[in-house]
C-alpha cells in the first residue's frame, strides 16, 4: 500500500506555510526526498492493516419525524452483549450521545463534517455498559461538534425540551437530556467540556454528573481539547447516575487523560448517608451574574437551605477566581479545539494513548468540503482560535494553561473547609428555540451564553453534578454540587440526599399531570 505522495507544487505550497523560499529546481528535488522519506509511511500502513478492527454487522434505524418528536435520537439500535460480565445495568435501557462511537453504527457529532462515517470500535464506555448487561438502544443528537450549550445547532435540526417543545434542550449532549427527561431511555452518556452533561440535564430536569477528570476514560469519543474532554452519566435519580458511573470510571490503559493509578469505588455505597454534620459551601459568584434570572438564583438558595435543615453547616463563601476560571477556560477551549479538534483532525499529536485513524482520515477528507456547513459557533472557534494560535503564537493559550494551577486552587482551598461547594448549574431555565435567520451575534449568545458557572469545572477537572432545585415558571431549575478531585462519592452522597428530602425530582409527565388536575 503505498500513502499519497506531494508534487513539486504541493511541496510549494507547504514550504510557503513554513515561510521557506523554495527555487523551482529546490521543490522538483524536495518532492523526490519527500518520497523517499514516505516510504516509512508506507510500511507504517501497511502493518496497520493487518491489525486494524473490521466494522462489525450492526443494525440500525433511522426514525421519521413522527417517531422521533424531540429531534433527540440520530439512530435508533437494539444491542446487548451475548455474554456480559454482571448485571448491574441489566435491563437499563441507554442512549449514547453520537459523539461517542458504537462499532458499525453510524455517527455524526451533529456536523455535515462527520456524517456517514462508521467507527470499528466501540468506545471504551460501551464497552462497558454492554459488560454490565445494559442495551444500548440508540445514538442520540449532540449538537455541532458538539461546540455549543443550547440544542438548536446540530445539522440534524432542533432538539425539543420535553418540559415544552419549543424550548432548547441544551447542549451540546441534547439528545441524551431530552431522552432521559421523557423517559425514553432510563440513562444516556453525555460528554462535557464547557458544561455539555450538565447544562441539558438541567434544562431538562434530570441529573447529570460531570466526574473528575480522568475519572472515566474518553478513549473513542470525538475530542474537543485533551485538556477539558470529560464523558459522564445522565439519569433521572442520582441513584442511577452513581449506579452508571461505578461501571463506566476507572482506567482503561488507552487514554492519555487517566492517572496510570485512578482508582474507583462503588459509587452507590453512602448515598444513604444524609448530609448532617457536612460543610457545604454557597459560592458567592455563582449567583447573580448578567445573565442571571432572580428566581433561578432564589431557587438554588432555597434548595440550599433545606441541607440547614437536615443537619448541614450550610455557609457564604467568595471564591473570586470563579469569574477569572470562565476565562481561563474560553481560551484554552477555543484555541485548544481550534489547534486540535479542527487542525489535528479531532486527536491532534503528541500525546499517548488509543487513537481513531479511519476517523481522523475520514473527518479530514471532509472538514473544508464542509466548512460552510457548519454552526456559527464552530466558525467562532475556528476563526478565532486560529489568531491565537498563528498571530498570537499560541502565547496566550500557555498564558491560560499556566494559571490553571491558580483557578484549580482556588476551589480548592475553598473545599479545604467544605465538603461540596454548591451554586446554580445554569443562570436562567430553558429559552425559546430560536426562528431560522436569526442574526450571528444572538446565535452566539443563545449558544454559548449559559456556561458561565459550568464551564470553570472543566478547566479545573472538579466533580460536578447538577440536579433539579425546583421549577420557575414551570421549567426546571438546577442546583450544582462540586466537590474535591476523585471524591465524586461525596458530591453524588449530597445530590441523592437533596432528591430525597424533597420527595424525588418532577418529570414532564407529572408536572403535565398536575397542571390537567387543578385546570377548570
Amino acid at each position: 500500500m503505498t500513502v499519497s505522495r506531494p508534487d513539486p507544487d504541493a511541496i510549494g505550497s507547504a514550504a510557503e506555510h513554513f515561510g521557506i523560499d523554495l527555487s523551482a529546481s529546490d521543490r522538483e528535488e524536495f518532492a523526490g526526498l519527500v518520497d523517499g522519506a514516505l516510504g516509512s509511511y508506507d510500511v507504517v500502513d501497511e502493518l496497520y492493516a493487518q491489525i486494524a478492527p473490521s466494522i462489525p454487522d450492526r443494525e440500525h434505524r433511522v426514525l421519521s419525524e413522527a417517531e422521533n418528536p424531540l429531534g433527540a435520537w440520530y439512530v435508533t439500535t437494539a444491542i446487548r452483549s451475548a455474554e456480559p460480565v454482571d448485571d448491574r445495568l441489566a435491563g437499563k435501557r441507554v442512549a449514547i450521545k453520537d459523539n461517542v462511537a458504537v462499532a458499525g453504527v453510524p455517527m455524526m457529532n451533529g456536523s455535515r463534517t462527520l456524517e456517514g462515517f462508521v467507527p470499528s470500535r466501540d468506545a471504551t464506555v460501551v464497552t462497558r455498559l454492554l459488560e454490565s448487561g445494559a442495551e444500548i438502544v440508540g445514538k442520540s443528537v449532540c449538537e455541532d461538534l458538539c461546540f455549543s450549550g443550547s440544542s438548536f445547532t446540530s445539522a440534524s435540526g432542533p432538539v425539543r425540551n420535553p418540559w415544552d417543545l419549543g424550548r432548547e434542550a441544551g447542549g451540546s449532549s441534547s439528545g441524551s437530556g431530552a431522552l432521559v427527561a421523557n423517559g425514553d431511555v432510563d440513562m444516556a452518556i453525555g460528554g462535557d467540556q464547557g458544561g455539555s452533561i450538565r447544562i441539558p440535564a438541567a434544562f431538562c430536569g434530570v441529573v447529570g454528573h460531570k466526574p473528575t477528570f480522568g475519572l472515566v476514560p474518553y478513549t473513542g469519543a470525538f475530542p474537543i481539547e485533551r485538556t477539558i474532554d470529560h464523558v459522564g452519566p445522565i439519569a433521572r435519580t442520582v441513584a442511577d447516575a452513581a449506579l452508571m458511573l461505578s461501571v463506566i470510571a476507572g482506567s482503561d490503559g488507552n487514554d492519555p487523560r487517566q492517572p496510570a493509578d485512578v482508582s474507583t469505588v462503588d459509587y452507590t455505597l453512602g448515598l444513604d448517608h444524609g448530609v448532617e454534620g457536612l460543610r457545604i459551601g454557597v459560592v458567592t459568584e455563582g449567583f447573580g451574574h448578567e445573565s442571571s434570572q432572580p428566581a433561578v438564583d432564589a431557587a438554588v438558595r432555597a434548595a440550599v437551605q433545606r441541607f440547614a435543615e437536615a443537619g448541614a453547616v450550610v455557609e457564604e463563601v467568595s471564591i473570586p477566581w470563579h469569574r477569572h476560571a470562565f476565562h481561563v477556560w474560553n481560551v484554552i477551549a477555543t484555541d485548544g479545539a481550534a489547534y486540535q479538534m479542527l487542525d489535528g483532525n479531532g486527536y491532534g499529536l503528541n500525546a499517548s494513548g488509543l487513537y481513531d485513524p479511519e476517523q481522523m482520515a475520514y473527518f479530514a477528507g471532509r472538514r473544508m468540503e464542509h466548512a460552510d456547513e457548519v454552526s456559527e459557533t464552530v466558525k467562532l472557534v475556528a476563526l478565532c482560535g486560529h489568531h491565537g494560535t498563528t498571530t498570537l503564537g499560541s502565547a496566550i493559550y500557555g498564558k491560560a494553561r499556566n494559571l490553571v494551577p491558580t483557578a484549580r486552587a482556588a476551589y480548592d482551598t475553598a473545599l479545604e473547609a467544605y465538603d461540596v461547594l454548591v451554586m446554580p448549574t445554569l443562570p436562567y431555565t430553558a429559552t425559546e428555540l430560536p426562528d431560522a435567520g436569526i442574526d450571528r451575534a444572538t446565535y452566539l449568545t443563545k449558544a454559548l451564553g449559559m456556561v458561565v458557572n459550568a464551564a470553570p469545572l472543566d478547566v479545573t477537572g472538579h466533580p460536578a453534578l447538577s440536579v433539579p432545585a425546583d421549577l420557575v415558571d414551570g421549567l426546571p431549575a438546577a442546583m450544582m454540587i462540586v466537590g474535591k478531585h476523585f471524591d465524586d462519592a461525596t458530591v453524588l452522597r449530597v445530590g441523592h440526599a437533596y432528591e430525597q428530602l424533597v420527595g424525588g425530582f418532577p418529570t414532564p409527565d407529572s408536572a403535565r399531570s398536575r397542571v390537567a388536575l387543578t385546570s377548570p
